[in-house]
């Protein structure tokens, strides 16, 4: 039997030497005065952290080997001293602290993700430190998986459409100011473009963008009349929208771009007094914003709203209309939301840092707002940030907690009476 225990520092530099680990002889036995007992309680999380703070993982994990081993010939000592980390004829370091035991509370593991998913290095150091890995596995199973509530909770919805009804009231008006502080062409002349200076004017374009967004919100739309969860894609279609064009009117009050165009009939000081502005107002929001409406705006570029509209419609109907089957309508939806951004720009209305901006802007905020309604795990991670930056999302999607199965049903239901009716009449012709 090896007589580790009684070991000094001098045999313990020679057990390091004899197993290859002579670069370590002075930090154990110099410096920290390691005899035969201090060695065999040694564990993993001692060679990684300080005072020791091994900096080779390679040499952790080998010598840990040589130390096991070293232990088992020893086991009788370590359990007389009652050695927590050895049991069963076996060593436990810090790294076997993740145990195995049944689940008692499902739901609390996922109300302690903070502890699972955002254990710091200082957090390790603590040999109390004890992760359920059902409840790991618990958290890494909630990415993706449908949500256990889908409630449609009608009047969030209702709200969430009364804050689209007041932002678009809001962007109108705000185009409507920015109208009146479009610079003067004469002293401003349009701005360098890489791609306008490039692209000569094609004057039916900016029509042909107009009637792409119309296909693609008709899609859209249909999708959510059949949509079996139709209220819970409603709050968060308006609840994005509303937030896109809310960045916008901000942007467009902040800076005025100068007319990207030259065949823009653009000039400020149009609408003087604050009635003609709201009567302005009225125009546009009725009219959507759109030229074949009749509208005209100038100032409003930074960034393109017809962009966001057409990209948010697209995005909408690839999440929620299945990805297999539905092949051909994603791959269409997506090669008119590309067309709509170059008639755009062919059509000399905005110029391409509006284009990119308000693409960018409302891709980000679509992707950012569906990671976290499809991951319950990251809305617990990320709930107090999301209370303060995104308290529409928090607000909206406070009971919905994983994915949003794409199932359809037909919406209208046929009254009792007219399907008595119906069998009636059937019966009798049958008879």
């Amino acid at each position: 039997m090896c007589e580790a225990p009684t070991w000094d520092c001098d045999r313990v530099g020679r057990w390091l030497e004899e197993n290859n680990f002579q670069a370590y002889r002075q930090l154990f036995c110099t410096d920290h005065k390691i005899d035969g007992k201090s060695l065999l309680m040694l564990t993993e999380s001692d060679l990684r952290h300080p005072p020791l703070q091994i900096q080779v993982l390679g040499d952790i994990k080998r010598l840990m080997i040589c130390l096991h081993k070293l232990q088992q010939l020893n086991a009788n000592f370590l359990k007389d001293v009652g050695f927590t980390g050895f049991t069963n004829g076996s060593v436990k370091s810090s790294s076997d602290k993740v145990k195995h035991r049944p689940l008692q509370n499902p739901k609390r593991a996922v109300s302690r993700l903070d502890s699972v998913g955002s254990l710091t290095e200082s957090d390790s150091h603590h040999e109390d430190v004890d992760v359920d890995i059902h409840e790991v596995q618990l958290v890494n199973s909630t990415a993706g998986r449908p949500s256990r509530d889908l409630d449609p909770e009608l009047w969030k919805t209702f709200l969430s459409f009364v804050y689209v009804f007041t932002v678009f009231l809001i962007t109108a008006f705000v185009m409507v100011v920015v109208h009146d502080r479009v610079p003067d062409m004469q002293k401003y002349p349009p701005l360098p473009d890489l791609f306008l200076d490039n692209m000569p004017l094609v004057p039916w374009a900016f029509q042909m963008c107009e009637l792409i967004g119309v296909v693609l919100s008709g899609i859209c739309f249909g999708i959510l009349f059949f949509h079996k969860h139709r209220f819970i894609l409603m709050r968060r279609l308006f609840s994005i929208l509303g937030t896109v064009f809310l960045l916008r009117s901000i942007t467009m009050l902040l800076t005025s771009l100068s007319v990207p165009g030259v065949h823009l009939q653009c000039a400020g000081k149009v609408y003087g007094d604050i009635w003609s502005k709201i009567e302005r107002t009225l125009v546009i929001w009725k009219g959507f914003g759109m030229s074949l409406q009749g509208v005209r705006s100038c100032g409003d570029y930074m960034f393109s709203g017809h962009t966001s509209m057409i990209t948010l419609m697209n995005f909408f109907i690839t999440e929620y209309t299945p990805r297999g089957r539905m092949y051909y309508l994603h791959t269409l939806s997506w090669v008119l939301n590309l067309f709509g951004i170059f008639f755009v720009l062919s059509a000399h209305e905005h110029y391409s840092i509006d284009v990119f901006i308000a693409f960018y802007i409302t891709t980000r905020l679509f992707l950012y707002y569906h990671t976290l309604a499809n991951n319950r795990a990251l809305m617990q991670r990320d709930r107090k940030r999301t209370r303060i930056y995104f308290p529409l999302f928090a607000f909206f999607e406070s009971k919905c907690d994983g994915v949003v199965p794409n199932e359809y049903e037909w919406p209208l239901k046929i009254p009792r009476s007219l399907k008595m009716r119906l069998y009636a009449k059937t019966w009798k012709k049958s008879s």
